[in-house]
């Protein structure tokens, strides 16, 4: 598996607008092949994401996903920092 992990610098309002449409985004990353998880985190400073895929190319195509989905989705983009990324091979994974 592989995965990726985006943050972004961001005000509030762009977790305020992108409230009601994450089950449009979930659609979305679901999509991506070799789907296993998405995750979308609101943390102190902005938003977070982390996607998990099969392999190196689905988290390549889902970068490009969450891209679009932003430019299509949120006029407060703007806000948005550019992303600090973080990709990388999973070599542990554990759930309850």
């Amino acid at each position: 598996m592989h995965a990726v992990v985006r943050k972004y610098t961001a005000s509030s309002d762009v977790v305020t607008e992108a409230r009601p449409k994450l089950q449009n985004l979930e659609q979305t990353m679901r999509g991506t092949p070799g789907f296993v998880a998405y995750y979308f985190l609101e943390t102190g400073d902005g938003v977070a994401t982390i996607t998990i895929t099969e392999d190196e190319a689905g988290t390549t195509e889902s970068m490009s996903r969450a891209a679009n989905w932003v430019q299509q989705n949120l006029e407060s983009r703007a806000s948005l920092g550019a992303p600090e990324v973080t990709t990388g091979e999973v070599l542990l994974s554990a759930t309850r």
